[in-house]
């Protein structure tokens, strides 16, 4: 990637790193796999189902439960993302070129790891469970505009609520993909792809900077990356958690939920993620 390139067509840009991103290893997120192993201690298997099935608000789970779990999930993925860019600056100036836009695509993996995870325990469709090269309009532009709410984008974060209120109004499982790709919301999904696009020419050349100095370079940008990815994904969670898709009426059969196990389910181990095209396994991911 290459800074004239940003420049010339930002929304093409962003887009193809979000492509790029989206085919990392261990990037998708299965969705049943992951409700599965975050409600795993707090809930009866009949609430797990439904969770599934239908959402987690379906389920009647606790607002307040999910928020926990969510910050889990956070605290987890900041911490990934952060051991990840501090090993990315060692190699110093010599290999400078080859290791900024491998940080920048693994920086805005993980920053699409905890937007899945965050969008399932919020009551929101799959996203990216499936196969490499099945990443569709709808999807990239969801994400766009996840990204783009992390950034601090307002339009972002009004498309995002209004996708989220036809989800709910309609009670939808999948994405509105006219909505999305030819309907209102798809012109703020390309204006919020331009602004992410513009944005990255910063972003790579402050990372370009704290790579310099082998060493001291990857203190910097493990730090830099922690101290951003943390508010950024906060910024997510204090949206979708608002949403009505979150706070939706459950089902009439919904099971009674009682939060049966409070502990800290924070990830005490970083297992190996297993190749794209394969369900993250690691059964303790938040």
């Amino acid at each position: 990637m290459t800074t004239s390139g940003v420049a010339a067509n930002p929304e093409s840009t962003f887009s193809l790193v979000l492509a790029t991103a989206a085919g990392l290893p261990g990037v998708r997120i299965d969705r049943a796999d992951y409700l599965r192993s975050a409600l795993a201690r707090h809930c009866s298997e009949e609430q797990i189902r439904v969770a599934i099935d239908d959402s987690p608000a379906a389920a009647g789970i606790p607002l307040d439960l999910l928020d926990r779990l969510a910050d889990d999930s956070i605290r987890y993925e900041a911490a990934k993302a952060s051991a990840i860019s501090a090993a990315a600056g060692i190699p110093g100036f010599v290999f400078m070129a080859a290791t900024v836009p491998a940080d920048l695509a693994q920086y805005l993996g993980h920053m699409l790891r905890v937007a899945q995870k965050l969008a399932y325990l919020y009551s929101w469709p799959d996203l990216l469970s499936g196969d490499a090269d099945d990443l569709d309009d709808a999807t990239k532009g969801v994400l766009t505009l996840f990204v783009g709410v992390m950034f601090g984008a307002q339009s972002a974060n009004t498309a995002v609520g209004q996708v989220a209120g036809m989800l709910s109004k309609q009670a939808l499982k999948r994405l509105p993909r006219q909505a999305l790709t030819k309907g209102v919301i798809y012109p703020v999904v390309k204006k919020v792809a331009g602004y992410l696009g513009a944005r990255m020419t910063t972003q790579t050349f402050a990372s370009a900077v704290s790579k310099a100095i082998p060493v001291i370079g990857a203190v910097v940008s493990g730090g830099i990356t922690l101290a951003t990815f943390l508010p950024m994904a906060k910024k997510l969670k204090s949206h979708l958690s608002g949403l009505e898709l979150t706070t939706s009426s459950p089902r009439a059969d919904a099971p009674h939920v009682v939060d049966v196990d409070v502990v800290d389910v924070s990830e005490t181990s970083d297992h190996a993620v297993r190749l794209h095209g394969e369900r993250d396994a690691h059964t303790g991911d938040r």
